[in-house]
């Protein structure tokens, strides 16, 4: 989510109480801490007046609601905006809050909704855009998820508190985590949790990793700020290092009190002699008025990529980079463009060895709150963002998407649900993967000479249509676990039809249907049955698929307009007899019915219901047969009664 403790790049840590109090009321506390970003100690004070208060003030509810979703409490904050939302005075934006926690929280059709009802009372869509479109595609991407990486949460490192952002360097990692409270008795009042510091785990080749330990007091050497997270040049003695402003912070007055909040800036460590010497702040920090970190540099070295909410920007934060000069100095920060920058944060950018960058987005179409993108390019020229979809993302928080040696894999870091605690690091793998690839094939033939029909109309069940060539062939793809409907139609021929479907197909296979057109003969007497005009058991509606059947019967009604016809229909053998018989009767009439509705005339349609006395096969009475031979019996024909 946009305001993620370890994500949200300003990061707005410790207050300073200047002045002094008079005894305050316990909302007035909460509001203290809520003004102080201490959100783990404001969320208990506000819990307790909204579950206490008969009337409670509005006011009370969002923040109770925010607090949870910006410590991640994403089903604490689902609960509590939905309360919110109910009420009539509620701001319209908690409905855009409201759908982006119902996301976090993988209900993807209810955050649809909440967008939708802020889209009809703003009619803004800049707000909610992108935030449906990931609705929509994460429906489709978890049905079909993409199986080219396979992931695996590193158990060995992960606690029940966060770990993030790997940086590779030889056969070990750093990353940044959580201490939990026997290494540190600091306790961050955003999350209740302790302040990030860097650490460090062996790495085997197969990218399991074992022996986590906090690095030593030469990097993590501030308690009360956040350290990390970390990247490095290839020989690993230059380290960039995002981390709290320090003393620098900036102090703003508010309803009489005083608060310093301090920025992240970036810090370069460098290794001489085998030994750290003391850091130094990147030249373009400015931590009175913005952030900078999450460095990463590109594969020559020679151009350096962080992110910044810095004037000038697209968003709230963007992507920015420095180029090497010739004195070895980082060049001004120039924007990485429009492309890959949008109106939400983008944040961890991580430069592959192909010239492929990785980093996550809120304000893309995705699945959660950060999902990870790449895109071709370098400095401010991209190829547009594609989502790495699902394993990749997920409903939650998806980031620091890293490769070790090429692309086959790597490390990424997510809060999805199943984890060990709140932010867990995954390795995966990329696997060998050959899609699924199922084909429709087929002909269609004059059934009666059996010559091949040149341009004859082929519908994939109302989606697709395509045109037959000179050998009467066509050729459409299917998906897995898909029914579908083929037909063909032709000038002066009966369309024919047939019914597939792919479930249980795991491996590509091309499928083959043959369609035959009987010529249209119009002769007094002809008997005609119309293929696929099929009923329910017992039922009288006109089915979607018959009634595409019935539509070419009112189109050859149109184009001879001297015709007249009578429509029979038949049951199937089950049921009492009389019962049938009145039962096709009610059928056929409701064909003749849907007809009249095309616009053709009734006098020109006769119905007529023959019951079961003209079964097509064996299943009379008291004879053992499946449902799709009873479904033969449950037809309806036509016979031409004046031409």
């Amino acid at each position: 989510m946009k305001n993620r403790y370890l994500l949200a790049f300003i990061l707005l840590i410790g207050s300073l109480r200047v002045l002094a109090q008079e005894q305050l009321s316990y909302i007035q506390k909460a509001d203290q801490y809520y003004k102080e970003y201490q959100y783990s100690k404001a969320s208990p004070i506000y819990l307790r007046y909204a579950e206490s208060s008969k009337k409670v003030r509005i006011k009370v509810l969002e923040k109770l609601a925010d607090c949870y979703r910006k410590m991640n409490q994403y089903e604490k904050a689902e609960e509590w905006y939905g309360k919110l939302t109910e009420n009539s005075k509620s701001d319209v934006r908690n409905l855009v809050l409201y759908g982006q926690v119902l996301k976090a929280n993988g209900h993807y059709k209810e955050a649809k909704t909440a967008f939708q009802q802020y889209l009809a009372k703003t009619g803004d869509t800049k707000n909610v855009i992108a935030d449906m479109a990931g609705c929509d595609s994460a429906l489709v991407w978890l049905d079909n998820p993409t199986p080219v990486f396979k992931l695996r949460n590193e158990d060995a490192i992960n606690t029940k508190l966060s770990e993030f952002s790997v940086f590779p360097v030889g056969d070990k990692i750093y990353y940044t985590g959580e201490p939990d409270s026997a290494s540190s008795n600091l306790e961050y009042g955003w999350t209740g949790k302790s302040y990030l510091k860097i650490f460090t785990a062996k790495r085997a080749d197969n990218n399991i990793l074992s022996e986590p330990m906090m690095v030593g007091p030469e990097i993590n050497n501030l308690d009360k700020y956040h350290i990390g997270p970390i990247s490095s040049n290839r020989s690993g003695d230059k380290w960039f290092i995002t981390r709290s402003s320090g003393n620098d912070g900036l102090t703003t007055k508010e309803s009489g009190q005083k608060y310093r909040t301090h920025n992240l800036g970036l810090f370069i460590y460098t290794k001489t002699d085998g030994k750290w010497q003391e850091p130094k702040a990147f030249k373009y920090n400015n931590v009175k008025k913005y952030s900078i970190g999450h460095a990463s540099l590109s594969a020559d070295e020679k151009v350096l990529y962080f992110v910044s909410n810095m004037p000038g920007g697209y968003g709230g934060t963007d992507i920015w980079f420095s180029q090497l000069q010739d004195d070895g100095s980082w060049g001004k920060p120039q924007n990485a463009g429009a492309q890959i920058n949008s109106n939400g944060d983008e944040k961890f950018p991580e430069m592959a060895a192909d010239g492929t960058l990785y980093f996550s987005s809120d304000g893309l179409p995705g699945m959660g709150g950060l999902d990870v993108f790449s895109a071709k390019g370098s400095t401010d020229k991209w190829t547009k963002p594609v989502n790495m979809q699902y394993p990749v993302n997920s409903p939650g928080d998806d980031f620091a998407f890293i490769t070790v040696n090429g692309q086959d894999n790597g490390f990424v870091s997510s809060n999805r649900s199943g984890g060990m605690g709140g932010d867990d690091i995954y390795s995966f793998q990329k696997i060998d993967y050959t899609p699924v690839v199922i084909a429709l094939e087929g002909h269609v033939y004059n059934k009666k000479t059996g010559e091949p029909l040149l341009n004859s109309l082929v519908n994939l069940s109302d989606k697709v249509t395509s045109k037959t060539d000179e050998n009467g062939y066509f050729r459409f793809d299917l998906d897995k676990n898909s029914n579908y409907t083929v037909s063909g139609s032709a000038k002066g021929f009966y369309a024919d039809s047939a019914n597939l479907n792919t479930q249980g197909i795991n491996k590509s296979k091309v499928m083959n249907v043959d369609l035959k057109l009987e010529p249209l003969e119009l002769a007094v007497g002809k008997k005609i049955n119309l293929k696929n005009i099929y009923y329910d058991f017992d039922k009288t509606v006109i089915r979607h698929d018959a009634a595409k059947v019935l539509d070419e019967l009112v189109q050859i009604m149109k184009e001879n307009p001297t015709l007249k016809i009578e429509l029979a229909s038949h049951t199937d053998s089950r049921g009492v007899d009389i019962y049938n018989l009145d039962l096709s009767q009610r059928r056929a009439k409701s064909a003749v019915n849907y007809i009249i509705s095309k616009g053709i005339s009734s006098d020109r349609l006769k119905a007529k219901g023959y019951g079961e006395t003209k079964l097509l096969n064996r299943c009379a009475n008291g004879v053992k047969c499946t449902k799709a031979d009873h479904q033969l019996n449950r037809r309806t024909e036509f016979t031409i009664l004046e031409y």
